[in-house]
């Protein structure tokens, strides 16, 4: 899942990125890695930090219809949001404006895609999987019934009219939001040592 996402911020970027004057054509590459880092990046500190019901309501009722403006009114995009901007402006030197300008297309196309995509039942998107998308950052592996190793089908979440049983815009899943938060803890660890870093670097070379 995470080459799926990788694929869609080169995607977005054609535009965004490479067809923007104001970005120098070798700074391209690195301005789509700095996205790709920080969205994979927030969706590790959201697992990681027991958000796993902000996802999962983004890609279940949450989900349903989002474009870019009401993606940007999402607290996570957001934050991934001006993560970019601030690091496009510290780390190559980029104008504030246009920093911003990215960030606020960039982010949201891709995550609005994602969404999209996700939800599809087109058998051409059958790679975009939320099963798999929250096993890449918690070190699981999705099973051949799409369920999780730890026996929760989150994929079969979208879509489903009763998913949210209480009406407070969230999916009530107790213990497995433990259980993801723990495993996600422990895969963050992990790849400290750069391995993610080295998967999207290699991917944008």
């Amino acid at each position: 899942m995470l080459e799926q996402i990788l694929d869609l911020v080169k995607q977005q970027g054609q535009q965004v990125v490479v067809q923007n004057p104001e970005v120098p054509d070798s700074a391209n590459n690195a301005v789509m890695m700095e996205a790709a880092n920080t969205i994979a990046g927030g969706f590790q500190n959201m697992l990681s930090g027991g958000g796993l019901q902000n996802i999962i309501s983004m890609f279940t009722g949450g989900g349903q219809g989002q474009n870019n403006n009401s993606l940007l009114s999402n607290p996570v995009v957001s934050m991934m949001v001006g993560h970019l901007a601030g690091n496009l402006v510290k780390k190559m030197n980029l104008n504030p404006a246009v920093a911003n300008g990215i960030a606020n297309n960039l982010i949201p196309g891709v995550l609005s895609n994602l969404v999209s995509k996700t939800r599809s039942n087109d058998p051409a998107n059958d790679g975009f999987d939320l099963n798999d998308l929250i096993a890449s950052f918690t070190g699981g592996n999705a099973t051949q019934d799409n369920t999780q190793t730890h026996g929760f089908d989150f994929q079969g979440l979208i879509g489903q009219l009763g998913a949210d049983t209480n009406g407070d815009g969230k999916v009530d899943l107790g213990d497995i939001v433990n259980a993801v938060t723990h495993q996600a803890q422990n895969q963050q660890v992990q790849r400290q040592s750069g391995g993610l870093s080295d998967l999207i670097q290699g991917f944008f070379k």
